[in-house]
């Protein structure tokens, strides 16, 4: 019993290590070269136009690399180096394009009218298990009888009549 809750402490101070630990990396390289890795991921080889220029082999992509790597030691911050490309490419240099005006509502509607669907579809759910299941009229009765009995003489008469 003893060594259950020492492995348990134990286990507990692991964790919050590893939180620390994580808590106090902020997941960023600062340097020059992991700076020009990450700018080369967002950008879009304007040749392949599927891939970044990080991914790309095309000449286009390795003078981009080349550009980026210089700016970066010309001291230009990440997004004065995007601001760039976007005013000699356009938009679509980026990868992941900036969210704001009409790309956000081309995000958004089909999300909300998701969210609205679904929603919809609880209420009309709940609705619908509420309500007290349709009994059968005296009407509804007499017509399953008849039917019943119509079948019943249909059968009867297959039975009785001789076989060819």
């Amino acid at each position: 019993m003893r060594l259950g809750r020492w492995s348990l402490v134990a286990a507990g101070m692991l964790a919050v290590a590893a939180l620390v630990v994580a808590a106090g990396s902020n997941g960023t390289d600062d340097s020059a070269s992991a700076r020009v890795e990450h700018l080369s991921e967002q950008l879009r080889c304007p040749t392949c136009q599927g891939l970044s220029v990080a991914d790309s082999p095309a000449s286009t992509a390795r003078a981009i690399r080349e550009d980026v790597a210089r700016r970066v030691a010309a001291g230009e911050t990440d997004a004065e180096i995007k601001a760039a490309y976007v005013d000699r490419y356009g938009e679509w240099i980026l990868l992941r394009p900036r969210g704001s005006g009409v790309a956000v509502v081309v995000w958004a509607v089909p999300v909300a009218a998701l969210v609205l669907a679904g929603a919809g579809l609880a209420a009309a759910f709940r609705r619908w298990r509420r309500q007290a299941p349709a009994q059968p009229t005296a009407d509804d009765r007499a017509l399953v009888e008849r039917e019943l009995d119509e079948r019943g003489r249909v059968e009867r008469a297959r039975s009785e009549r001789p076989e060819p």
